[in-house]
């Protein structure tokens, strides 16, 4: 498998990772989890990101 493809499988991956870590802070009513939850999804946006740069570049 490309890294590019890669990439954008475990960022969606982590996107939707971060979703349910952030709606269980807000379940539980913990601002940790949830901020945790909030990092988790904007680092699998990144990530996928950089999987379609690559795959741009890499054409």
């Amino acid at each position: 498998m490309k890294a590019s493809t890669k990439n954008q499988i475990q960022g969606k991956y982590r996107v939707i990772k971060g979703k349910l870590k952030e709606q269980a802070g807000q379940t539980t009513h913990h601002p940790g989890v949830q901020a945790r939850g909030r990092i988790e999804k904007t680092a699998g946006k990144v990530q996928g990101a950089i999987g379609k740069v690559e795959k741009m570049v890499g054409k």
